[in-house]
């Protein structure tokens, strides 16, 4: 669903930029809570995994694909706040080097494909799991509902956003009726990646999983024939994996999926690309300001070979959007870590005085 120049107009892209640039400040700030020791390489491996994934564009309709959108995913694994920087780094890095998605219309796809999807998704999942058995089976059914409305949902922004400030005469219920429609089929597959990755994970070490923090269930104890609740414990369940072979774990599949499996991937037109084409949208397309990137269309030039050019591509996204991601978020609990001390530093000097 990466929305292309020339499909928005300047007023509305500017608007959905500020739009954007507050919603990556809020995540910034909220990120800091959500970001320990622990979690933040994993925010930055959640990012190489979904730039990964979003080279598999998976066969839907009809001469029409769809691939992940990626922000119930980044939202279960990370937290909402980390989630929508970690679908802001995914789309940075594939406008800037891989002509992926316009440059002006950054604002527009992080609004909708990272904000949307990811406060759609989270809400849903939360919901979802105040109300169903505090069990893994419940986290990763939750996750399939959260995933599959959360497309749809962004599809819906999109028309809306298209209907005030598109550069097209062509009627909003038709752009409307189509978007939610096939990202509707596309959702599913959405739904199915997001339930087996967070499914993965809770499996192996569900302590680093956000959505599945508080996961298990008050143990009862026997009190003079009643039931009662005992001390909650320290951890939600205990550790049966490294974090360190959980990352590496996931970085080899991101390399696999990225390097190899992407060759394999569905060749059709995506739901946009599809819709846009049929009813008329992308007439006044412009070209990408990356389109002279060394790396454009996921390929590398110079290289011939198609299956190496693209392999080694997917490879050098993986390795650029981890770098990126890691470092940022590494900053981000770099600032809490330094504003933790500060605080601290304070109330002992109060406690001094």
């Amino acid at each position: 669903m990466h929305v292309p120049d020339g499909f928005i107009n300047a007023p509305v892209s500017a608007a959905a930029g500020v739009v954007a640039a507050g919603a990556v400040a809020v995540g910034l700030r909220g990120a800091r809570r959500e970001l320990d020791e622990r979690t933040a390489p994993l925010a930055g491996l959640v990012a190489a995994f979904i730039f990964a994934v979003q080279m598999l564009n998976f066969p839907v309709a009809a001469g029409t694909s769809g691939h992940l959108l990626g922000g119930a995913l980044a939202a279960i694994l990370v937290g909402p706040y980390t989630g929508v920087l970690v679908i802001a780094v995914v789309l940075l890095m594939q406008g800037v080097l891989f002509a992926d998605g316009g440059l002006t219309a950054l604002g527009v796809n992080i609004t909708v494909m990272g904000v949307v999807t990811v406060l759609v998704a989270y809400a849903l999942f939360r919901g979802l799991a105040k109300l169903l058995p505090r069990t893994r089976r419940s986290v990763t059914v939750a996750s399939f509902v959260a995933a599959l409305v959360s497309v749809p949902a962004a599809a819906a922004v999109f028309t809306l956003v298209y209907a005030i400030g598109g550069t097209t005469d062509v009627p909003t219920g038709k752009v409307l009726t189509a978007m939610v429609g096939v990202h509707t089929l596309i959702g599913l597959g959405e739904a199915v990646i997001t339930m087996l990755t967070v499914g993965a994970v809770v499996a192996v070490r569900p302590d680093l999983v956000f959505g599945a923090r508080g996961l298990r269930a008050p143990l009862k104890l026997r009190v003079g024939g009643e039931l009662v609740d005992a001390a909650p414990a320290e951890q939600d369940e205990p550790s049966t994996g490294s974090p360190k072979k959980l990352w590496a774990g996931g970085l080899v599949t991101a390399l696999l999926l990225a390097g190899f499996v992407s060759f394999y991937a569905s060749a059709s037109p995506d739901g946009l690309e599809k819709v846009a084409a049929d009813k008329g949208i992308d007439r006044n397309v412009e070209e990408h300001a990356s389109a002279d990137s060394p790396l454009a269309d996921y390929g590398v030039k110079g290289i011939e070979t198609a299956r190496l050019s693209g392999g080694l591509a997917g490879v050098i996204g993986v390795g650029a959007t981890l770098a990126v991601g890691t470092g940022a978020f590494w900053v981000v609990r770099r600032r809490r870590a330094a504003g933790s001390g500060s605080v601290g530093t304070s109330v002992e000097s109060g406690a001094r005085v």
